[in-house]
């Protein structure tokens, strides 16, 4: 449940199917606890014919928000059971209607006080934390439109690596700098003097000295950052000594390739300005991270960079350009 929690959004089928199917566990306890054979996943079918009075399996269907195989598959295995009975439709004939046999009557009289004990533990538990699950609810479902799925491609097509636009530092981009690379310390480590320093004066920590800052678009909207910064602490001379530093990509847009652009566009940099070594630090933990900067041609180096400014960092890596250029 943690790692579908840590999906977000885009697990929320899957989230909300494991919520449920721990509440139909939980009706299910009651019910064996009381001597009652019923089961959760009943409910709507049984309640909508205790309350409507017999119906089709397309009403049932309807009113319930299941589909009609789903109905119809619960709707005969209940009959087999015995607590369904099937009826003629008086006004007509070709329709099968269902209703609820003498049995499951008795039931649901017996299940009535677990029904209202369930609801009263449930809405003391959502005022406990302020929560107001049934609007939240309802209106979460209002925004399931028809066009939902559309809607998705869409927006993926809008947010497809083709439409992906590296650009250079501008003073407009500046708060973005900081934006980006502060959310992604605050999530896995703290910021660091070093950190706030270079991100809060990006103009005289990284461009006056000669390096570079590059963001990540997708129409306006800042994605993703990196820098390449000279490094003055080289041990054979700063010139054409650079640091890949201050990468970051917006969370919500992970997974499209937005960091492998970057590190593309930042490489490329190096290149046109000649430079003679490309280095960077990270942290073991960033599994996914580290995957990317071998797969880019970074290699572990066997000790740590003596000279390093951060106290996160357990991982230092060269550039070895897997394409040489030919002499």
């Amino acid at each position: 449940m943690d790692y579908i929690a840590q999906l977000g959004l885009v697990a929320l089928g899957s989230r909300m199917r494991a919520v449920s199917d721990r509440l139909y566990a939980t009706a299910d306890e009651v019910y064996r606890l009381t001597g009652l054979e019923i089961q959760g996943r009943w409910l709507p079918l049984l309640r909508i014919l205790h309350d409507r009075g017999p119906q089709t399996v397309g009403e049932i269907a309807d009113a319930v928000g299941q589909t009609h195989s789903a109905v119809s598959q619960l709707a005969d295995r209940l009959t087999e059971q015995g607590w369904l009975s099937v009826q003629l439709d008086p006004a007509d004939k070709r329709r099968r209607r269902l209703a609820l046999t003498a049995r499951a009557e008795t039931a649901l009289r017996t299940a009535k006080p677990l029904w209202r004990a369930i609801e009263d533990l449930f809405a003391a538990h959502c005022r406990e934390h302020g929560i107001d699950l049934l609007h939240t609810l309802a209106t979460f479902e209002r925004a399931l439109t028809p066009s939902l799925a559309a809607d998705i491609v869409a927006r993926a097509a809008a947010s497809d690596r083709n439409a992906l636009r590296i650009v250079p530092f501008a003073p407009a981009l500046r708060a973005h700098f900081y934006r980006l690379n502060e959310a992604w310390l605050r999530k896995y480590f703290y910021v660091e003097e070093i950190d706030h320093r270079v991100l809060s004066n990006p103009e005289t920590e990284i461009l006056q000295p000669g390096g570079t800052i590059l963001f990540a678009m997708l129409g306006d909207d800042v994605v993703g950052t990196c820098a390449l910064m000279p490094d003055a602490d080289a041990d054979d001379g700063a010139d054409g000594v650079y640091e890949l530093t201050k990468m970051a990509v917006d969370e919500s847009r992970q997974g499209l390739g937005i960091g492998r652009a970057l590190m593309e566009a930042a490489i490329d940099e190096f290149r046109r300005r000649g430079g003679r070594r490309l280095f960077l630090e990270t942290n073991s933990k960033l599994t996914p991270a580290v995957r990317l900067y071998e797969s880019m041609g970074f290699e572990h180096q066997p000790s740590l960079k003596p000279d390093s400014h951060y106290a996160r960092a357990n991982v230092y890596m060269v550039w070895r350009d897997p394409q040489p250029a030919a002499h």
